[in-house]
Order: structure tokens, then C-alpha cells, then sequence
């Protein structure tokens, strides 16, 4: 499985790709920061996010993208820019017909180090042990995405397994009413 991982923002929007299965090692096939000028108008810098998100996509071709999901922030200009980023991300991977995925901070930091409340340090740390890298991508934004893409690989065979006992009980439940 190969999966962009997308850690939304204006300035910095984290991108990554990692490809393997649960239970094996994973591999680390690209990592960066698609940046927009902090005093660009919105939509050019929406637009400048979007150009690079088609990159990616163009270049490393993945099965699906797992993209932060906005959460409560104390800064509601910072949380609309990041809802706004992380719009665009999904836009892109839709339009290709790219199945997309939402994890929270918490469920990601979760899969990666254990703990929903770890830092960035830490996520870093865990994301270059993980994929067996020789120091943590810069800058955290990047790691993030990493993690986002290692944390759907993790998650991605119980959620696919929940989604079909779901639908055999509907079924099931359809025949019997």
C-alpha cells in the first residue's frame, strides 16, 4: 500500500509518502513541504497548494491519502487556514478518484509512539526509527505527514475489516426486516 500523508497548512503543508503493509517494515519513498508566502493573497496561496499536491500525486502515484483532520484549535484564523489547506488536499485526491482518509493528532501520535499526547520531538524520533532514517525529516511538518501516512498503513486493516462487518450486518438486518 503507498500513502501520501498530508499535514495541512498555508505556510507549511506537510507531505509525505510511505509504502508497505501492517506488521512490516515500511519504506520512506518521499518527504517535503509544499510553502506558500505568508503575505500571498488566500487563494494564490491555495492554489500554490494545490499545484503542489498535484505534483506529488503526478510523481508517486499512491493508493490513498490520509490527511490531518482539523481539529479544535485555540486560533480560529490558524484552525480556518488549516480546514482550508486540508480542503484543497482532499479536492486533489478526489478528483483522481483517491480514496481519502481523516485521523486526528491524537489517533496518530497514538499509532506512532504510543501515546496520543506525545510532542513533535517525539513523533520525529518515532517516524525516523520507523522508516529507518538517519535523522528526523525537517521540518516537523514533514514528519508529520510521514506519521499521518505510517499511522493509515496501521490503522487502514481493522478500519477496512470494521467497514465490512458494518455492511454485512445492514445486509443481513435488510433481509430479516
Amino acid at each position: 500500500m503507498r500513502v501520501l500523508g498530508v499535514d495541512p497548512g498555508l505556510t507549511r503543508c506537510g507531505v509525505g509518502v510511505v509504502e508497505g503493509v501492517a506488521g512490516r517494515p515500511l519504506t520512506m519513498v518521499g518527504v517535503g513541504v509544499v510553502r506558500t508566502p505568508p503575505d500571498a493573497e488566500l487563494g494564490h496561496r491555495l492554489v500554490a497548494i494545490e499545484q503542489g499536491i498535484e505534483r506529488w500525486l503526478d510523481e508517486h502515484r499512491p493508493e490513498f491519502v490520509a490527511v490531518e483532520r482539523v481539529f479544535s484549535q485555540h486560533n480560529v484564523r490558524t484552525a480556518m487556514g488549516t480546514a482550508q489547506a486540508s480542503a484543497v488536499a482532499m479536492l486533489c485526491a478526489s478528483r483522481r478518484g483517491i480514496p481519502v482518509a481523516l485521523h486526528t493528532p491524537s489517533e496518530v501520535k497514538a499509532a506512532v509512539t504510543g501515546s496520543g499526547r506525545a510532542d513533535k520531538a517525539q513523533v520525529g524520533t518515532m517516524v525516523t526509527r520507523l522508516l529507518r532514517l538517519d535523522a528526523p525529516p525537517k521540518p516537523a511538518d514533514a514528519a508529520d505527514a510521514l506519521a499521518l501516512a505510517i499511522c493509515h498503513i496501521w490503522r487502514a486493516p481493522a478500519q477496512n475489516r470494521l467497514q465490512q462487518a458494518v455492511a454485512a450486518h445492514r445486509t443481513l438486518k435488510g433481509r430479516t426486516a
